[in-house]
């Protein structure tokens, strides 16, 4: 699902919202998330998951074409844990 297949889907489902006003909370959710993140937050949302980063560590990767050595340096990478009640939404 799309960041805009999720908007129409909320604004069927609630026909007194504007398309404008769920494309803003949503937009609004994502850069909060983002954001945490990158300050090094932790983003718990209770029944959904955990969004944490994890650290990467620099290493030495190849070249596709050449297949010459390459820095590849440290990144946090975002991680995801789903939650208990939401693996078992899932699973049933």
């Amino acid at each position: 699902m799309t960041k805009s297949e999720l908007i129409l889907k909320i604004t069927s489902k609630n026909s007194y919202l504007y398309h404008k006003d769920v494309y803003k909370i949503i937009d609004t959710l994502f850069n909060c998330v983002t954001q945490a993140l990158k300050n090094g937050d932790r983003v718990e949302l209770r029944g959904f998951g955990t969004f944490t980063t994890k650290l990467r560590n620099a290493r030495i990767g190849r070249n596709p074409k050449t297949g010459d050595p390459v820095a590849i340096p440290q990144k946090k990478m975002p991680f995801f844990k789903m939650g208990k009640s939401m693996k078992e939404r899932i699973n049933s």
